[in-house]
Parts: C-alpha cells; sequence; structure tokens
C-alpha cells in the first residue's frame, strides 16, 4: 500500500501492545490470561527481526505497563512509535501535557511518529492542544481513535484552522465489524492521505479459529463476557475463512487479518506469543481476489453479528 506517517514507510501490519502487561486494562482482565515479559520479548524480536517496525501502545493499555515493556525492547532500537493520549473525565492542556511526557519519559524522550486523541472527547480543546504540540516538534503527527464520520469531520475542520491535517483514524474493524467502511471513514481515509489503522480485526480471537462453541475464551475475562456467547453462530464463517485460507496456505486468522489488509486497511495485530508473530510475515506474500472477499462479506452478513465494543 505504500502508507506513511511522518515521512516514514509503514509495515503492512502494525504490532499492538494492548494485551501486554497487568493490572486495569491490562491481559488478566481483558483478554482472561497473564503475559509473561520474556515470551513477550521473544516475541516481540520475531516481529522485529521480520520488518515488523511499527508499534501501537497507549498510557491506558496495564494501565502504563504495556508503554513500559515497549519501551525496554524497543532501548536502542529504530522502530515508528504510536501512542495515545486517553481522555479523562475532564480537560486540561496541564492534563493533556502530563500524560505525554509520562509517556514520553517512559521512552526517554523518544516522541510518537504519530500521537492520537483516543476517544472523541473535548475534540475542540484537544485538537488545538496537539496541533501546537507538533508545531513544537513534540509529535510528529495526529491521529483520531473511535471517531465515526460526523466527528471524523469536526476534527479535520478544527486541525486544518490550527495548519495541520489528520494523519490517521484508528477505528474498530474486522469481517463482523465494518462500520468505518459504511459510514464512509474508510473512504475519507482514502481520499484525504490518511492512514486507516484497523484494531480488533480478530475481535480478540474470536475470528482466529482457536475458539468454538466447544472450547470458550476464558469466562472471567472481558473478552469471554462479550464473545462466547457468539461462538456457535461465527462458527461459519470461521469455516469460509478456512476454505479461502487453505486456497493461499494460510490460517483462519491469517486470512482474516489478509481481507483487512485488502481493504485498504493498516490492521493493529496484537501478539503475545512466537508463533503469533511467526505468522505475519506470510500474511503480506497474499492477496484476496474480489470474489473471495465477497464471499466472505456475504457470509458474515449472513450470520448477522456485531459486536459493538463498550468504549465505541
Amino acid at each position: 500500500m505504500g502508507f506513511k506517517i511522518n515521512g516514514k514507510e509503514l509495515p503492512p501490519i502494525a504490532i499492538g501492545t494492548w494485551a501486554w502487561g497487568g493490572g486495569t486494562n491490562g491481559s488478566k482482565m481483558v483478554f482472561g490470561s497473564k503475559s509473561d515479559p520474556k515470551i513477550l520479548k521473544e516475541s516481540f524480536d520475531i516481529a522485529f527481526e521480520s520488518g515488523f517496525t511499527l508499534f501501537d501502545t497507549a498510557a491506558v493499555y496495564g494501565m502504563g505497563n504495556a508503554e513500559k515493556l515497549l519501551a525496554e525492547f524497543t532501548n536502542g532500537k529504530d522502530f515508528i512509535f504510536s501512542d495515545k493520549y486517553t481522555p479523562l473525565k475532564k480537560f486540561s492542556p496541564e492534563i493533556l501535557e502530563n500524560m505525554y511526557i509520562d509517556s514520553i519519559t517512559t521512552f526517554d524522550g523518544r516522541i510518537p511518529d504519530i500521537y492520537w486523541l483516543h476517544q472523541p472527547k473535548y475534540i475542540k480543546a484537544t485538537l488545538p492542544c496537539l496541533c501546537k504540540m507538533q508545531k513544537d516538534g513534540k509529535i510528529g503527527s495526529i491521529g483520531v481513535s473511535n471517531f465515526n464520520f460526523e466527528q471524523l469531520q469536526t476534527a479535520n475542520e478544527i486541525v486544518k484552522e490550527h495548519g495541520c491535517t489528520i494523519a490517521g483514524v484508528q477505528n474498530h474493524f474486522s469481517l463482523i465489524h465494518r462500520t468505518s467502511e459504511e459510514n464512509g471513514v474508510l473512504e475519507w481515509c482514502k481520499n484525504n492521505n490518511a492512514v486507516f489503522f484497523a484494531y480488533m480485526v480478530l475481535e480478540q480471537g474470536a475470528l482466529t479459529g482457536k475458539f468454538n462453541s466447544r472450547k470458550k475464551m476464558p469466562f472471567f475475562s472481558r473478552r469471554g463476557f462479550v464473545y462466547n456467547r457468539h461462538l456457535k453462530k461465527l462458527e461459519p464463517l470461521l469455516k469460509e475463512l478456512e476454505v479461502v485460507g487453505k486456497r493461499h496456505g494460510l490460517t483462519v486468522s491469517q486470512t482474516a487479518v489478509t481481507y483487512a489488509i485488502a481493504k485498504g486497511t493498516l490492521p493493529i495485530i496484537g501478539i503475545t506469543k512466537p508463533y503469533q508473530a511467526k505468522e505475519l510475515a506470510k500474511i503480506t506474500s497474499v492477496t484476496l481476489s474480489k470474489g473471495e472477499i465477497l464471499q466472505l462479506e456475504t457470509t458474515a452478513d449472513e450470520i448477522g453479528i456485531r459486536v459493538k465494543a463498550g468504549w465505541e
């Protein structure tokens, strides 16, 4: 695709760190399992050595633990850095500045290539501050996350007034959640030289083939609470992903990611294990046909599942 952020060529897949670290919004609460730093480091090394040098994180992932692990793993390495400001119950420039300083201090002063407004809150107050930060050289570029089309238009107007642009949009996108295509956000990105970063492409494991009506996700986890009730109904789509994937030597999860790439997005894929990192390289060498894309979307539409996260 040739995507660029902050003047840097991007790999076709970003590595997500949402499942790194513990605490609130960490691996145990969201995904139902603890992450092992040694295994994470091994997974990181495999991905990095395979050319996947774009890493997406946020101060709220593991309440700072994900940032700390990523900073440790990337120390001394040339990587592309995506980080986020998550709005709190109140906004002030000082709150934004303090969260930003905490993040870059973790990375020894390394500035984010793209810094995201994580949710569409306090848009009119926050975006001018981000523009000033960009002009002052504190961030490379500006992104917005979890924005619908109308919110994106508002954001674009605000940053344009301050001489800046929206470099990226980061939204939930998968075979069973194509809202950003339906409401025009994805097309807007294509027309405005902005990169669409797709998160939850694998629906937290529901589109990997690892889970089904007989093998459920961990019950005492956020993803188990959301997805376990849908696993039986998802089986026809998982079968279709398997059929399409076999034509290209792909697994179910690889096919779901390949689909997202074919739609013009840059998927953010969370990895916590070495085998997940090894699977990434194969994905980028395959192109799905228009017929295969239609086949997958038709099946997804027929099962009629739409999962919307609580923050969307």
